[in-house]
């Protein structure tokens, strides 16, 4: 089953998440985004990249049932390496505009996606929530250097320890997104922005991410390999499975 629909036109290829009911993201929406990206890399008819989610939210984050399954096996470092960390490595090294329209709220390694594009787009029904500090993890998918670069330092630890939703307006006023516009035009708003960018040079657009990476982000690689560190031995630990379990059961987690 597809859970990423692709569609080309005019040179603005659209991504749009649908994997009912959150947009929570499996090892199978991952690889189909990894794919999506290698094949927009080599597309010269592909200029410019919108990702999106259906319905009403962008993105859930990872899929807490399918950690679960892996049970004290698993190891999230290996995880991380296979799936979210080469996943943002891809956005921000392709050369070319990516765009998010963050259609809904947006939370854990999607808030790493989002952070991760060029540009974001929200519309008012928008919420950012950092979420891993809830089941006792750290953040990852380039969280911990994308955010604060963003919003500054102070905020983002004020939002990863309260776990709190940094709504659209507080979003626009921290240059979080560019952005806000109503729901009912956040496509239009986005798609229109794609296609200015289209019509603009291709290889200046992708020089100016190089350059950019290297002035903002030289140690993105490094910094993701890190989280994945930190995750395994967050992973390991009792307050993960209580927070898992808080989760799963719809209460407040009781970390001791």
């Amino acid at each position: 089953m597809a859970f990423l629909h692709s569609e080309l036109n005019n040179n603005v290829l659209l991504l749009t998440i649908d994997r009912p009911k959150a947009n929570a993201f499996n090892l199978e929406l991952i690889g189909e985004l990894q794919n999506a990206f290698k094949q927009a890399a080599r597309d010269s008819q592909t200029r410019v990249i919108v990702l999106t989610g259906a319905g009403r939210v962008f993105g859930a984050g990872q899929d807490i049932e399918e950690i679960k399954v892996g049970g004290d096996t698993l190891s999230f470092r290996a995880h991380l390496q296979q799936t979210y960390n080469p996943l943002i490595l891809q956005i921000r090294q392709i050369e070319k505009p990516v765009l998010a329209a963050v259609n809904g709220p947006c939370a854990g390694a999607s808030l790493g996606i989002a952070l991760a594009c060029d540009l974001r787009i929200a519309a008012e029904t928008a919420k950012f929530v950092v979420g891993f500090s809830g089941i006792g993890l750290a953040p990852d998918s380039g969280v911990s250097l994308l955010l604060p670069a963003l919003i500054g330092l102070g905020r983002a630890l004020e939002f990863t320890f309260s776990n709190q939703p940094i709504s659209a307006e507080k979003a626009l006023a921290w240059g979080l997104v560019n952005q806000v516009v109503l729901p009912e035009n956040l496509m239009k708003t986005a798609l229109a922005t794609a296609d200015e960018f289209s019509n603009g040079s291709a290889s200046a657009f992708g020089l100016a991410k190089r350059a950019y990476n290297k002035a903002v982000l030289p140690n993105l690689e490094e910094v993701l390999d890190y989280e994945g560190h930190l995750q395994e031995i967050a992973g390991k630990r009792p307050e993960h499975k209580e927070g898992v379990a808080a989760f799963l059961d719809k209460r407040t987690p009781k970390f001791k």
